[in-house]
């Protein structure tokens, strides 16, 4: 007898997706003790001796959609060096493959995370010598249906009491008999 394939709700996925994300704060170690490897540039060198660099992600959901965002301290020699985006591109992969993996250490399950259009990679300068990157990239989470796809277009859900009541109103509306003020005040 084949065995039935265990779905998880929108709300568990959503959650797994969310503590795994947590899990990256800095200074996290793992089981055996060791800092984590979400693949961020603060994770590189040694903690002590190396300049930190400060860096770090953020997840946000909308429908069957995950929006992961990157910062990261950069100086403008990196920006301006050839393949920059790729570098950030791939800091971002490398960032989505880690929440796959804890996701799958917090739930037991699996979750795939599909790409959606490219990168957006945005560079802003505090000096001459230092800016930051904000990065964004959209996945499709793969457990979520189409149903929860956000939709283009947005139904007219206001009541016909309320239409006509908004219709009657305002500047172009007729004036009360008791408005005394002078037909060009306009207030």
């Amino acid at each position: 007898m084949a065995k039935k394939k265990e779905t998880s709700s929108v709300y568990e996925i959503i959650q797994g997706l969310s503590q795994a994300a947590a899990n990256a704060y800095d200074g996290a170690l793992t089981e055996d003790g060791e800092p984590i490897s979400a693949g961020l540039q603060r994770e590189e060198g040694d903690p002590i001796l190396d300049q930190r660099v400060l860096d770090g992600f953020n997840v946000a959901f909308y429908g069957n959609m995950m929006c992961l965002t990157y910062q990261s301290e950069v100086q403008l020699k990196e920006v301006h060096a050839n393949g920059f985006e790729s570098d950030v591109d791939q800091r971002m992969s490398d960032i989505s493959s880690w929440l796959k993996k804890e996701y799958r250490k917090v739930t037991g399950k699996s979750v795939t995370l599909k790409e959606e259009g490219e990168i957006d990679v945005m560079v802003q300068s505090t000096s001459r010598v230092r800016s930051w990157v904000q990065a964004k990239k959209h996945y499709k989470i793969s457990g979520l249906g189409d149903e929860m796809q956000i939709a283009a277009e947005s139904k007219d859900t206001l009541d016909k009491g309320w239409k006509s009541f908004l219709d009657q109103g305002g500047w172009k509306g007729k004036r009360p008999t008791n408005d005394t003020r002078p037909k060009n005040s306009g207030e």
